[in-house]
């Protein structure tokens, strides 16, 4: 998760990430959706592309705007020469102590050259935005023609809750609103779809339910079924096979993939 600067997450909140993005189920299942969005992506771009813009010979050069605490720089690593960009101090030190390549920069003019990245990705990152569209058009500028992106948003405004005022959330979409942004920066609309329907109705109770009685944990990252994670996980990772075929018509987030023009 990223912001700039006046879109910062509240400073505990990535020590939280830290302790939990690497077993708790909504991180594992988001995971499993994207590397499975990211295998189809990287055949295609063996397919399309000369790789490795910067001498890298085959190597993909990724870019994962707004890395937060790096594990998503650790998932990316799989798929080629990832690297991260983000504003806050404290999670890029969370990244560094990592072992991971980062550099501090805002999304809205990221410190890279034109046509630098083969892959870009933004996860949960748009939405801290306060120019969401400048954001995307910076992640235009670095991708190369033909590369692509990907994109992970929060999904309905009336999905709202704890977690996006912790990390200082601007909105949540619809797909008609994130893919028009998306379009406007430049880009083609490869796919478009909704995810997480698996936990969309106990969410919406929760938040609901947090709403009505005015509980406002620390962070919604450390509401957890200790006994149930594991399967928690399996259920979401497995929307993964759906979502190979199938878009889904509501989700608490929205995956979109998209591709900068030749």
């Amino acid at each position: 998760m990223n912001a700039a600067l006046p879109h910062e997450m509240q400073q505990h909140t990535y020590a939280i990430m830290d302790e939990v993005e690497g077993s708790h189920w909504w991180f594992v299942g988001r995971r499993s959706i994207l590397e499975s969005f990211l295998s189809d992506i990287v055949k295609r771009l063996a397919s399309t592309i000369q790789v490795g813009s910067a001498g890298n010979g085959s190597v993909l050069r990724i870019l994962d705007v707004g890395c937060g605490t790096g594990a998503n720089i650790e998932m990316l690593s799989q798929f080629g020469d990832a690297e991260g960009v983000d504003v806050s101090d404290d999670a890029l030190e969370f990244c560094r102590r990592k072992g991971l390549k980062v550099q501090k920069g805002l999304a809205e003019t990221l410190p890279y050259a034109d046509e630098s990245f083969d892959l870009t990705t933004a996860l949960d990152v748009i939405e801290h935005l306060d120019d969401d569209v400048a954001g995307l058009r910076e992640m235009f500028r670095v991708t190369r023609r033909g590369g692509y992106s990907l994109f992970f948003v929060p999904a309905f405004m009336w999905l709202w809750g704890v977690q996006d005022d912790i990390s200082h959330h601007r909105i949540r979409y619809t797909r008609s609103q994130i893919v028009e942004r998306i379009n406007s920066a430049g880009y083609t609309i490869e796919r478009a779809t909704y995810a997480n329907w698996t936990f969309f109705s106990p969410i919406f109770a929760g938040r609901s339910f947090m709403k009505l009685t005015g509980i406002k944990p620390a962070s919604e990252n450390n509401i957890n079924v200790s006994a149930l994670n594991g399967l928690f996980g399996k259920l979401f990772s497995a929307e993964r096979f759906w979502l190979k075929n199938f878009n889904f018509p509501f989700g608490v987030s929205i995956v979109v993939v998209a591709r900068k023009p030749e």
